[in-house]
């Protein structure tokens, strides 16, 4: 039986389940969790997406990504496919590591989402050292919203505290119960946080994914003042910074394919694009200002 399509839109946010196969456990040890989550850090450098809450289990995990103009099918096999090649060279193994492909719903609503992120908060309940109080739980980002943290720098937690105003230790306490007794995502909301700063609107900006190639290379080539046709010659020093930080760029804001960036740089490899796009992430995470300009 063929697959069903995968249920897209760029501007959703997902819930997304990830489960290893079954005769493995997905995270043998909390540096596993840790891998995993530096690979969700260095791919929302790439993608630019958003992380609301997430919880890793030993043979599964919940993520909420807020997509943001991106391809959730890229920033899911990027993140798995790295990961599974850590997890076969750690413990000496090959083949699949995840079962099948991850499993996505689409967030409709506000209130749906609240109710999602305090099932995923909930999944902690299982653990014993932890089932009376998983707000303690190191994995989960239900932690960092009851304590105002934010330890391993991936959650980007000022949608949902606007949303419900956590800033109130009355509504985190209110959340915190309202995790403790969501065990199904399709729990109806039966609370009602105070706002008692300002009324909450969402004012989520999506990032655009439609660039042309042709001015991308142009901005960069404006910004490190170089001339933009340096962008197809090959084996120049001169060169390479343009042609790493355009590749790059196409590959998170143009919505093309390797192949067409091949074509683009000059018939060049995939393995060159790859590498190029490596290079070109690197240099562009040290000099935040490139992609600040370019987004704004």
């Amino acid at each position: 039986m063929p697959r069903l399509a995968r249920e897209k839109s760029e501007r959703s946010i997902f819930h997304i389940m990830i489960r290893s196969i079954s005769e493995i456990d997905l995270f043998k040890k909390d540096e596993d969790k840790q891998k995993y989550f530096e690979l969700i850090k260095k791919y929302k450098q790439k993608y630019q997406f958003k992380l609301y809450a997430y919880c890793l289990m030993t043979n599964h995990g919940h993520l909420m990504i807020d997509v943001n103009g991106a391809d959730i099918s890229r920033i899911m096999h990027s993140i798995n496919f790295c990961y599974a090649q850590y997890y076969n060279r750690k413990y000496k193994r090959h083949g699949h590591v995840f079962q099948d492909r991850f499993k996505s719903k689409m967030v409709n609503d506000e209130n749906y989402l609240i109710t999602l992120s305090a099932y995923i908060h909930n999944n902690t309940k299982d653990l014993p050292m932890y089932k009376d109080h998983i707000e303690e739980y190191e994995f989960s980002s239900l932690k960092e919203y009851m304590h105002q943290s934010n330890t391993f720098g991936i959650l980007d937690g000022l949608f949902l505290i606007d949303l419900m105003n956590l800033k109130s230790r009355k509504n985190r306490d209110d959340y915190l119960n309202l995790v403790k007794k969501c065990d199904n995502e399709k729990n109806e909301l039966d609370i009602e946080f105070e706002n008692v700063e300002y009324e909450y609107r969402s004012e989520r900006r999506i990032i655009s994914r439609d660039y042309k190639p042709s001015k991308v290379i142009e901005f960069v080539a404006a910004y490190l003042k170089e001339e933009k046709e340096g962008v197809r010659i090959k084996y120049s020093r001169k060169y390479s910074k343009l042609r790493a930080i355009s590749c790059f760029f196409m590959s998170c804001f143009c919505n093309i394919n390797q192949k067409n960036i091949c074509h683009i740089l000059g018939n060049i490899t995939q393995t060159n694009v790859s590498r190029l796009c490596r290079v070109g992430m690197e240099m562009v995470f040290k000099d935040k200002m490139i992609l600040e300009r370019f987004l704004a």
